[in-house]
């Protein structure tokens, strides 16, 4: 279907001026619902498809755990193509935007390649690095239609009690900033030039990650968060030095879209923030692209949901995640507009926005999945990409002559769950919200690619618990554990305490009395209390959550590859020092902390 707004104008680049004039052109023809619809985000699952078309919507997503059945790349284009048709049917034509958590990697497609989480980037500390996994990951969201993608997370984590504190690059904001900047032109390209570019998400405005303990009020499916959507309780002098800095940069690097946060300051909650997202982030900053809340962000608001859709337009949000009732918002906002408690002005200038990033997409010319990247999907050469962003994650902290393990090794023990489990590699945000234990997406398991490492694959000895009942005290050189946190996600990850589980203990208590050098790896999202067990290993490894290749850990651990990274996150030594505090580069409770940020051993 060819529409009246499609080329000849070259999608992308607007050397003339040519998209803020049709922008005006489509404004001026667009009615009062035809513009409503189009600030309307809706979760694919809740949408009825003719509705796409009558109420003219602009936006769709794929929440957490979104995808078709089956969960296939091709299956992916089929049904995101097949939304994209009932967009282009309405009166004006106007192409979706679709949008996915595609946080490490588009890791909701079965095959996609998984990065290691941000958490792990902020170790590796390499801009290049992070710019080609936001290429990459860019390639796999325009095979299937998908351009768009709320990510990078540039959350400055003061308290790693947090459970998204793995979404977040570090807790010093230079260090967030210039992975973020990498991450975002990654995404979107050379001004969205060519047909590899989506719309990148830096999120989730502002201080998010300055929530105090405790200050959450958010109870979700029984569990009751502590710091997610929490208050951050600092002065505007300390959110600007610490946490809008990302932001900042993240605009000067050409954001167009900015996910605003669930949290609140100082008891405000953020959709409703005007002195935030309008006079700072738009007037101040200069921020030209659009605001998107998030998950029913605007419903807390108020107790009247007429209420806390005029509070949250008139605060400056241009576009509305509702994702399961947008009947009751398209109502409302249109009773507000005809009423005059939401200015027409205010509903143009957030279509305006939409309708300019769309155009400088190049969504008008190319709406649909781009079928001749489906093979980049899980391609040799992006998990050779993700095998080397895991190399440069890892965080050697101890070595006592362990490592690197020789490749003729007579026999090496290897134990605990996390050895030989993707799903525990690659941790939430992966095929699920939460993500899942197990063999839920193709990929090679940190045992997986010892055994491919050592000269002869029948030396290596696997036993989950570490029992190795036929093994002597002391009868191995060396023996790993690999323990770390179970799958979690946002609220659910938020922990009070952040030692290790007391069955992680006892499966390193077995090996090492099995062995005569004892290695632990870690898989977690964020450091965890081990100051008692330090003394009984001879190498501790941080691996975060490497994703889908653990070959990248054997690489390293066998001396293929040396150690270079360096913790992104102080390592408290008990909890009681916590949370950081960024603006004075110090935890806030008493004694020196395990590791300071920045530690690193090499080999």
């Amino acid at each position: 279907m060819m529409n009246w707004c499609a080329a000849p104008f070259q999608s992308g680049r607007d050397p003339q001026g040519l998209i803020s004039l049709r922008v005006k052109d489509l404004l001026s023809r667009m009615t009062l619902a035809e513009k409503l619809g189009q600030i309307t985000l809706v979760e694919k699952n809740s949408i009825s498809k003719k509705d796409i078309t009558a109420r003219f919507i602009g936006g769709l997503l794929s929440g957490g755990g979104g995808y078709p059945l089956p969960n296939t790349p091709a299956s992916w284009a089929e049904m995101v193509n097949s939304f994209q048709e009932q967009a282009l049917r309405a009166r004006l034509g106007i192409p979706l935007l679709y949008g996915v958590d595609a946080v490490h990697g588009h890791a909701a497609v079965w095959g996609a390649t998984v990065f290691p989480h941000n958490i792990g980037l902020g170790a590796a500390r390499n801009p290049e690095l992070v710019q080609l996994i936001g290429t990459a990951t860019a390639e796999e969201m325009v095979a299937t239609g998908i351009y768009w993608n709320y990510a990078p997370v540039v959350a400055v984590p003061q308290d790693i009690r947090w459970g998204r504190t793995y979404e977040g690059f570090s807790e010093d904001p230079h260090l967030v900033a210039a992975l973020a900047v990498a991450y975002v032109k990654g995404l979107q390209g050379e001004e969205f030039a060519g047909r590899t570019a989506v719309l990148a998400t830096p999120k989730h405005f502002v201080g998010d990650g300055a929530t105090a303990w405790g200050s959450s009020t958010t109870e979700f499916q029984g569990q009751r968060y502590a710091l997610d959507q929490g208050d951050a309780r600092l002065d505007e002098a300390a959110l600007r030095a610490v946490h809008l800095l990302p932001y900042r940069a993240a605009i000067e690097a050409g954001a167009l879209c900015i996910m605003v946060s669930l949290s609140s300051f100082n008891g405000l909650k953020m959709h409703a923030h005007k002195h935030l997202l309008t006079e700072i982030l738009k007037r101040e900053l200069g921020f030209r692209g659009f605001l998107v809340s998030d998950w029913e962000g605007i419903d807390p608001i108020s107790s009247d949901y007429y209420d806390a859709i005029v509070i949250a337009i008139n605060a400056g949000l241009d576009m509305v995640m509702v994702p399961c009732d947008y009947q009751r918002f398209l109502d409302g906002l249109t009773r507000a507009v005809e009423r005059g408690d939401v200015p027409i002005g205010r509903i143009d200038d957030a279509v305006s926005r939409v309708l300019t990033v769309k155009f400088q997409l190049g969504l008008f010319e190319h709406p649909f999945a781009n079928d001749a990247l489906l093979p980049s999907i899980g391609s040799a050469e992006h998990r050779a990409l993700a095998r080397e962003a895991v190399r440069q994650s890892l965080v050697l902290l101890k070595n006592d002559r362990a490592l690197p393990i020789p490749k003729d090794i007579p026999l090496l023990l290897i134990a605990g769950a996390a050895a030989n489990d993707i799903g525990l590699q690659c941790g939430g945000w992966t095929i699920e919200w939460q993500g899942k234990v197990g063999d839920i997406t193709p990929g090679i398991t940190i045992l997986d690619g010892i055994r491919a490492t050592v000269h002869n694959p029948s030396v290596v000895r696997f036993d989950p618990e570490g029992q190795f009942a036929d093994i002597p005290a002391g009868g191995a050189e060396v023996g790993i554990a690999v323990v770390g946190e179970m799958p979690y996600a946002e609220g659910f990850g938020d922990r009070a305490d952040l030692a290790l589980s007391p069955q992680d203990r006892e499966v390193i208590a077995r090996v090492r009395a099995k062995c005569k050098k004892l290695v632990v790896i870690l898989i977690s999202g964020r450091p965890m209390i081990i100051t008692d067990l330090l003394p009984q290993v001879d190498a501790f490894v941080a691996a975060w959550l490497p994703g889908t290749e653990g070959q990248g850990v054997a690489d390293v651990l066998f001396g293929d590859y040396p150690f270079t990274g360096r913790l992104p996150y102080t390592w408290p030594r008990s909890m009681d020092q916590l949370p950081f505090d960024s603006l004075r580069r110090k935890l806030t409770g008493p004694g020196e902390p395990l590791f300071p940020f920045g530690f690193g051993l090499t080999t």
